[in-house]
């Protein structure tokens, strides 16, 4: 009998029950709410499902992103190989690449004013990135935190590795790809702020037909140009362009498609199930966390913003020929901060189509990021 019981003892004890805190409910808590709002919301569920399965994950069972120093068999858990590809900046680079093989650059080539609006919106990283200084983060750290302000998710990890901030890795990345799922909710309260009805309702003229010859060229120039000014973009830029070529030169359909399907969703199921790995309750509920989760809806905040004015002065400069809610698609966040201006420019006339000219700042502010991510690490001498 004292078998039987010492046996139904340690099974017993085997159960997460007998390990779990306070804080591991609460993250487990937030898991659900996050598979709640992708679910049944549908708020960027490719992204927030596997973030948050990977929140339950390590909230029930820590070692599955264990490292191979803390298990028993010196063999690393699941997750710690998946998130190590993060590290390497692997999977961020390879996210570039399905995003260019799915994008059509041809707004931002029709209407290269687009990168202007994708320029300005990026004023966001860098206000966010003093007010990271004055909150007590060091240079590098307020770097890394300031690029969720470009809403975009694979920036941010791969500036963040660059910069060796790995510890605020996974709160950063959590942050980013949170505020990209919920910038239907964040944005248009800002965007109808700094605009006028009659200013949402104008409607623009249509773009220009895009050659295919500019289409192969735009992504073989922007590359030359970029990667020769500031190299340490290439990963990121060079990757962009690389899947948007595949798209466009029209000679490598097995390419593009394996670039903006299959390796795509493989990429995103690797790279959210790990970020979300790191959000275990150690990690996770502390006051640098909150401090990251502040600034970076403060960066996207002040990035729409400026996106809209920009807008809006670029509106008073053409006489009313430019939308200003086109601004703030300048965020990045591809395609779902041009479907939000698209929206809010609906409501006020449904007859108006926003959604392409959209796209242009959209797309350049894409690039916008990854060329701020390229100056802080010139900064740095990275």
């Amino acid at each position: 009998m004292s078998y039987v019981g010492e046996t139904l003892s340690n099974l017993l004890h085997q159960t997460a029950f007998f390990n779990l805190t306070w804080g591991n409910y609460v993250m487990i808590l937030v898991a659900f709410i996050f598979l709640f709002l992708a679910i049944k919301k549908g708020f960027e569920p490719l992204l927030l499902v596997p973030i948050a399965f990977g929140m339950l994950l390590v909230n029930i069972y820590p070692d599955i992103i264990a490292s191979p120093e803390e298990t028993s068999n010196g063999v690393g858990g699941l997750l710690y190989y998946f998130y190590s590809l993060d590290e390497w900046s692997i999977l961020p680079s390879l996210i570039f690449m399905g995003v260019g093989a799915m994008t059509d650059f041809g707004p931002l080539i029709a209407n290269p004013i687009s990168f202007l609006l994708g320029a300005a919106a990026q004023f966001g990283i860098f206000g966010a990135y003093f007010l990271a200084i004055l909150l007590g983060f060091n240079d590098k750290a307020a770097a890394a935190v300031s690029i969720i302000g470009g809403a975009d998710g694979p920036t941010s990890i791969f500036l963040a590795g660059k910069l060796g901030q790995t510890g605020l890795m996974g709160p950063i990345a959590v942050a980013a790809y949170s505020y990209m799922a919920l910038v239907p909710i964040i944005q248009p309260p800002i965007m109808k702020l700094f605009t006028s009805k009659k200013e949402r309702a104008i409607k623009m003229e249509n773009l220009r037909p895009v050659s295919k010859l500019e289409k192969i060229l735009f992504p073989i120039v922007v590359t030359s140009v970029v990667c020769i000014i500031l190299p340490t973009t290439a990963p990121l830029v060079g990757m962009l362009m690389l899947g948007n070529l595949f798209r466009e030169s029209g000679v490598v359909r097995q390419l593009s498609e394996t670039a903006s399907n299959a390796m795509m969703y493989i990429v995103v199921i690797l790279l959210g199930t790990s970020v979300g790995a790191t959000t275990s309750a150690e990690a996770f509920l502390n006051i640098t966390t909150l401090k990251i989760v502040f600034l970076g809806l403060v960066a996207f905040m002040f990035g729409t913003a400026a996106g809209t004015l920009f807008g809006k002065l670029l509106c008073k400069l053409t006489g009313g020929k430019i939308n200003p809610l086109i601004g703030s698609a300048g965020v990045s966040a591809v395609p779902m901060a041009a479907r939000v201006s698209q929206k809010v420019g609906a409501e006020e006339d449904p007859t108006n189509f926003l959604l392409m000219h959209a796209m242009g700042p959209n797309v350049a502010g894409v690039i916008g990021t990854a060329v701020a991510a390229g100056v802080f690490m010139a900064i740095f001498g990275i």
